[in-house]
């Protein structure tokens, strides 16, 4: 599976920016669907995920103001980020995960499979 990130940019606090990822090799429609991002100096951290069955999760920080969703006709998946803050700012990466059971979804090493990652900033 390869995964293709875009829709990065800069943006203003308080502003909303669309992600998407689209995969390609085979169908992802029986993959769980996840974000993470990655700000300079820190590790790669958990944003949300969509479930094969589409339950969702979030991170505290994210949520109420981002939303993830995917289309499996299309094999993509979204996020689109809300009231971003300053502190929203990182490489985005999108991720699937075959095998991983519900409760480990929050850990990149559930994730076999990652995109190239998209620059999101957002300017105070």
């Amino acid at each position: 599976v390869q995964l293709q990130a875009s829709g990065g940019g800069l943006v203003q606090a308080g502003g909303s920016l669309s992600l998407s990822c689209t995969a390609s090799g085979r169908t992802v429609i029986t993959y769980h669907l996840g974000w993470f991002r990655q700000a300079p100096g820190k590790e790669r951290e958990f944003v949300t995920t969509i479930t094969r069955n589409r339950y969702t999760y979030y991170a505290d920080s994210v949520k109420g103001r981002f939303t993830i969703s995917r289309d499996n006709a299309k094999n993509t998946v979204y996020l689109q980020m809300n009231s971003l803050r300053p502190e929203d700012t990182a490489v985005y990466y999108c991720a699937a995960s075959a095998r991983a059971i519900l409760s480990s979804l929050r850990s990149k090493d559930a994730y076999e499979y990652w995109g190239q990652g998209t620059q999101v900033t957002v300017s105070s």
